[in-house]
């Protein structure tokens, strides 16, 4: 199978985790027998300083001439600590999202028994938690207008737009995984309070009739927030809107005990992104002692997503579990053990690859 992928590094530690990830893939596709093409192109802060936009139109070409886009991580202290700057690398990531169509954001959260002891909750309420958190990514507040502040820069307004298209398609999303896994859907709102939370849960209800096989679950934010750590079991698929997915998947990718272990995928139109849900971390940049597991779990979910390649994507986690028990680690997870450099998890697990 012919495979064409963008590499979007990125800014930060995107470089190194890429580059782990890229040779994980390039293995997989050779003991496979794929013909794999890629090819990289610049986007965030990054791009922002070689061409002053960071999501370039030649960035942009490239993605929509791929079949998945394997990206890193974006975001600049130079940036982060300007207030005035008027372009920013954020801005590079929701310009993506918008023109590449992607409308849903993908977090597996999955439990490693190597880690529960790492994570902030009790064992026996994260050990075997296992769901999927499906956030809508090009509507709503993020993306609503009119946005901006008053003349005076004494006031500052947003809006939250969503259109019933927009609500069902990603709400149709969320019960095909549910079919797949435990049949379940749990749509989380705020229909008490908003609008476009009440017209969410309108289409999620009638569309609920045509699925009488999954269990379907109303859920306000709030409450949301508060069960995902009383009872992060309780879940097999959720789903929410833009702002909502934001906080609550990062709220639960600590229980996993780090954020270097999850991956995500954003589903869209014309293509598809596979990334690492973790930031840019600029303070790493550089050092080989980034974490790149979830930027390799992110290529297992290009495997699966996007080609349909369920045994390659298999085999990248066995070679990740394989790496984590036998604590071939970074520092973030490695504790009191021996701590390895970026690039020696990444080639220990092309190793382990190579040798199945």
């Amino acid at each position: 199978m012919k495979l064409k992928i963008a590499v979007l590094a990125g800014d930060g530690i995107g470089p190194e985790i890429v580059a782990q990830a890229l040779n994980v893939t390039q293995a997989i596709a050779k003991k496979f027998g794929h013909e794999l093409s890629h090819q990289a192109a610049i986007v965030g802060a990054c791009a922002i300083d070689a061409v002053g936009d960071p999501y370039p139109e030649a960035t942009h070409a490239l993605c929509m001439d791929s079949d998945a886009v394997l990206f890193g991580a974006i975001g600049s202290p130079k940036y982060d600590n300007d207030p005035s700057a008027k372009v920013r690398p954020e801005q590079g990531l929701l310009a993506m999202r918008k023109k590449l169509g992607l409308y849903a954001n993908i977090r597996p959260v999955t439990t490693f028994p190597s880690l529960i002891h790492q994570s902030p909750l009790r064992a026996d309420l994260v050990e075997g938690a296992d769901f999927m958190c499906i956030r809508e990514l090009t509507g709503g507040i993020y993306f609503g207008r009119p946005q901006g502040r008053s003349e005076d820069g004494s006031t500052a307004y947003d809006t939250c737009v969503y259109t019933v298209e927009e609500i069902e398609r990603i709400i149709r999303l969320a019960y095909s995984y549910a079919l797949k896994r435990n049949k379940k859907v749990t749509v989380v709102d705020k229909a008490n309070v908003l609008c476009t939370s009440r017209l969410w849960r309108q289409v999620a209800q009638q569309l609920e009739k045509e699925y009488p096989e999954v269990t379907t679950e109303y859920m306000f934010v709030d409450n949301a927030a508060m069960q995902i750590i009383q009872w992060p079991k309780r879940f097999d698929v959720m789903v929410t809107e833009n702002m909502f997915g934001d906080i609550l998947t990062d709220e639960a990718s600590v229980i996993t005990g780090s954020l270097g272990m999850l991956p995500s995928a954003s589903i869209g139109i014309h293509t598809s992104v596979f990334e690492p849900i973790h930031g840019s971390y600029p303070q790493a940049a550089g050092k080989d002692i980034a974490n790149p597991l979830a930027t390799i779990l992110s290529a297992a979910l290009m495997f699966e997503y996007a080609f349909n390649l369920q045994a390659e994507g298999q085999l990248i986690r066995e070679a990740v579990d394989a790496s984590m028990a036998a604590k071939v680690i970074t520092e973030d997870i490695a504790e009191s053990g021996k701590a390895y450099k970026t690039s020696e998890v990444g080639q220990w697990i092309v190793d382990y690859i190579q040798k199945k």
